[in-house]
């Protein structure tokens, strides 16, 4: 059965974010993730997961670039020191919250790189951010985005993705994939998560278009988390999307998933 764990970026807004961590205990959910926690002590995260029995499974690093806001700092070579902090702070939360992995970042293409000198940049920090996780036993995961939601961003398929990996050549690097970017991107979702199993630590989903609860839009879940098992993923799948209508009312499609 596929293990589904909360995303408490997207869902269960209608609570302060720490009464999300209660909340998503309360509807079954074992497991969760938050982008950005830094905002937050770890160990007010680590008092609530404890108190309702929860996993944090990944995080995202800290990747936003104080001159633009844009989550490119991996891309830029003026910011490798940056991002070297970043890593640090981003190693530090997933040891504390116990995550198994930590989203290393990519962004769309700054502005006055050319995307060669970007890939180079983002290939030795891909090596730093892998190293430096390994350290702590979590993995480094690398997600590719849709270009229409975020224009410009530098990896947007899943060959791409496997590409950077093979070009970094750490062990500690895996995909991150999400249905929803990937349905947009390239379709075929079935075969390529297949095909790409040996990589894929973590999954995210969300339905497209609009990107709200699985059975809004056109992607098959009904037939895509049954053929996880199948296929024999034994990770955790992230609910990655924006209810239509509160977390609570939404949560019909997920309930044969969390008994």
């Amino acid at each position: 059965m596929p293990r589904l764990e909360a995303n408490l970026q997207f869902m269960f807004n209608e609570f302060d974010v720490l009464d999300r961590y209660e909340a998503a205990a309360k509807a079954g959910f074992k497991g969760v993730e938050l982008q950005s926690p830094y905002s937050i002590p770890a160990e007010q995260i680590v008092e609530r997961l404890e108190r309702n029995g929860l996993r944090h499974i990944i995080i995202n690093m800290p990747m936003s670039d104080p001159d633009t806001g844009l989550g490119n700092i991996p891309l830029r070579p003026d910011r490798t020191d940056l991002y070297k902090e970043r890593v640090a702070q981003g190693v530090e939360y997933a040891r504390a919250l116990g995550c198994i992995g930590v989203n290393v970042g990519v962004g769309p293409l700054p502005e006055n790189v050319t995307a060669e000198e970007a890939r180079a940049t983002l290939v030795a920090n891909l090596r730093y951010a892998a190293a430096q996780l390994e350290s702590v036993g979590v993995k480094a995961l690398i997600e590719a985005i849709n270009t229409r939601d975020q224009p410009g961003f530098l990896i947007h398929t899943t060959a791409q993705t496997r590409g950077l990996i093979a070009e970094a050549g750490h062990a500690n690097l895996f995909i991150q994939y999400d249905f929803y970017h990937m349905q947009i991107m390239e379709g075929d979702l079935a075969p390529t998560v297949r095909e790409n199993l040996d990589l894929i630590a973590h999954i995210q989903i969300a339905d497209t278009p609009g990107r709200h609860e699985p059975g809004t839009g056109e992607i098959n879940y009904n037939f895509l988390l049954p053929y996880l098992d199948e296929i024999g993923y034994r990770g955790w799948v992230g609910c990655e999307y924006a209810p239509m209508d509160g977390t609570l009312a939404g949560l019909d499609w997920a309930n044969r998933w969390l008994k």
